[in-house]
């Protein structure tokens, strides 16, 4: 049976971490899947969105240390395949359309590391969160150390990072980890409904959204500004953004192709 498995539901592709036996601990090999499925997400244009969950009580209660000790100590870091993208958004190129990713129970390590390179989260209310690597030996290696610092301010994280503690959904939510917290069992239904939304959005606008937002993140916001109207001009040429002025004057719900 494949540990990550995936399905095409309309326009959103449905990622399922699927190894519930093993609390959905990551091998390498799903690593690879994941990259994989990202990889998909980017190329194929029927696609828009994609929605990220775990099987089972756990999201994930870590990594497979004995496997990926060796990579991790190689001193190069994540090999994503040509074509593919890092699901941790490290190395090469990121996914270029939006991640939903719901999760519960234990959301450790690897788990939030993944979190914070997606863009909308919904948590159960029974979640509990850590990064564990310390009580291991080793620190994070793939973003913790570079995006929960941002996400949940410097003190927060380091209480975290430091010691490998828990915390759980309700500071997940105060500090903007997560933006949604349910009742354990609708998490999933939840990010559906959030990614369905996204699906039925305008792909042009959508994408370019999280370009500029990314670019204003990491080059500033007069960086940023100056690409706007640029970015905007073949976004104005589509037959999407002509959909949209239809359904404007018409007064009822666009549909967009994408195109």
């Amino acid at each position: 049976m494949a540990h990550i498995e995936t399905l095409v539901n309309g326009h959103i592709l449905e990622i399922q971490v699927n190894r519930a036996d093993k609390h959905n601990a990551l091998s390498p090999e799903m690593y690879l899947d994941l990259a994989r499925a990202l990889g998909e997400l980017n190329r194929n244009p029927e696609l828009r969105v994609a929605l990220l969950h775990g099987d089972g009580k756990h999201f994930t209660s870590g990594v497979e240390l004995d496997k990926w000790a060796p990579i991790f100590g190689n001193g190069k870091g994540f090999e994503v395949p040509a074509g593919e993208v890092d699901p941790f958004g490290l190395f090469g190129e990121r996914h270029r359309k939006p991640i939903v990713m719901a999760v519960q129970g234990n959301c450790f390590t690897w788990g939030v590391e993944i979190l914070l390179n997606t863009e909308v989260r919904v948590a159960a209310d029974d979640t509990r969160f850590a990064m564990l690597e310390v009580k291991r030996g080793i620190f994070p290696c793939a973003g913790a150390t570079l995006r929960l610092p941002k996400q949940m301010g410097w003190g927060a994280a380091q209480r975290y990072l430091l010691t490998g503690d828990f915390w759980y959904a309700d500071e997940a939510l105060r500090t903007g980890l997560v933006q949604e917290v349910v009742p354990a069992g609708q998490q999933l239904a939840r990010a559906r409904e959030i990614a369905e939304q996204i699906a039925k959005a305008a792909p042009l606008g959508v994408q370019n959204i999280l370009k500029s937002s990314r670019l204003a993140m990491h080059e500033g916001d007069a960086v940023a500004a100056q690409h706007l109207f640029k970015e905007m001009l073949p976004v104005m040429q589509s037959e999407d953004a002509a959909e949209g002025v239809r359904s404007f004057i018409e007064r009822r719900e666009a549909v967009f192709t994408g195109r």
